[in-house]
């Protein structure tokens, strides 16, 4: 191409011999237009360097931005350091991304500081075709309230069921209760449990009942509910965090004891793995010493030659399976709730109890 100008689509129109409207069918690929002109078009910009049309403009005549925003369940820099977020994530936006379609990431606001905005500004004001909660929500949450007062379409990963809202859930109290069973299958009586936040306020410590009685319907309080449909934790550890870190925190803690229990159940493998490294370092073995037990199925192989028992879910899948909602709600659909099942997969980490 010549000159410094750049190419328009009337000029496009001028090349193929067609009028600006004809020339605009052919890159939308909608309305009455035969192939030879749409490809004399496609040839035409080909010859003057031109792109397509301006997306901004798309976007105005459709109106629709092609961006779905996607709210996590806490900071960024913890959610990319999280092995089940990121594969979920790539479920979720390779089958966006097939459609032509983009994400926003949108993180969660924990709510430690009461003067804080309750929901992130994006939430309030990013141009969204559909927003989906991946982690679920909880009893009152201000970010659902927000997306609805938009009137977006919404798609919920996790958490509680919400009257016309898809959901796409996965079987976690009947995984937790799997792996209870094959705990006390194993002669385990004394069983700690290492619980993921009950919700965004960092708090980590004993659970006692009180506050266990104030948990709503999220994955948490299904993996809790677990876990009792079998056994009764001797204590119960929350954790602000599904991370290494944490889950050894917490291990630690609960180890220290005089009694301490023969088996931890952890509600994420990241927190079981934490949970391994503070046994090992406080000299005990396991599983002889201590069994350990996760969920997620992830494959972790900084704890060789331990493998994790663990409750395997379809990580991958289930962003998938976001983003087939996703689509159907912008086709004009209803899709149906979906709740994927969890398989138990038996590791090294766990074994009879300890004879004491």
């Amino acid at each position: 191409m010549s000159g410094s100008a750049r190419p328009t689509l009337a000029r496009v129109a001028e090349r193929a011999g067609v009028s600006v409207s004809t020339a605009s069918l052919a890159f939308s690929g909608a309305g009455p237009i035969t192939p030879e002109t749409r490809d004399k078009v496609l040839a035409a910009a080909q010859e003057l360097d031109y792109a397509g049309p301006n997306p901004l403009g798309r976007q105005l005549r459709s109106g629709r931005s092609g961006i779905v925003g996607v709210v996590i369940g806490g900071q960024l820099t913890r959610t990319f350091r999280d092995p089940v977020a990121v594969q979920v994530l790539d479920g979720l936006v390779s089958t966006l991304g097939t459609h032509g379609l983009g994400v926003l990431l949108i993180p969660g606001i924990p709510s430690t500081d009461p003067t804080a905005r309750p929901v992130d500004p994006l939430v309030e004001s990013a141009a969204m075709d559909v927003a989906v909660l991946v982690w679920g929500i909880g009893r009152d949450d201000a970010t659902l309230d927000a997306i609805q007062r938009r009137g977006l379409p919404v798609v919920i990963g996790e958490g509680r069921a919400v009257e016309g809202v898809p959901l796409v859930s996965i079987q976690d109290r009947e995984g937790t209760a799997d792996v209870a069973r094959h705990l006390t299958s194993l002669g385990h009586t004394r069983v700690a449990e290492i619980s993921l936040p009950l919700d965004n306020t960092g708090r980590t410590g004993p659970v006692d009942a009180a506050r266990l009685a104030q948990v709503d319907k999220t994955p948490t309080a299904n993996r809790l509910a677990g876990v009792r449909d079998v056994l009764e934790p001797v204590v119960t550890w929350e954790t602000e965090a599904s991370l290494v870190e944490h889950g050894k925190a917490a291990a630690l803690a609960i180890l220290a004891g005089d009694e301490r229990p023969t088996a931890i159940l952890a509600h994420s493998d990241l927190l079981a793995g934490g949970a391994v490294l503070a046994a090992h370092e406080l000299g005990l073995r396991v599983p002889q010493d201590v069994s350990v037990a996760g969920f997620d199925g992830l494959d972790l192989p900084w704890l060789a030659p331990d493998r994790l028992t663990s409750v395997a879910q379809p990580l991958a899948e289930k962003g998938a399976e976001l983003g087939r909602a996703v689509l159907a709600l912008l086709a004009g659909e209803a899709p149906a709730r979906v709740d994927m099942p969890v398989e138990l997969v038996v590791g090294t980490t766990t074994g009879p109890a300890p004879q004491r």
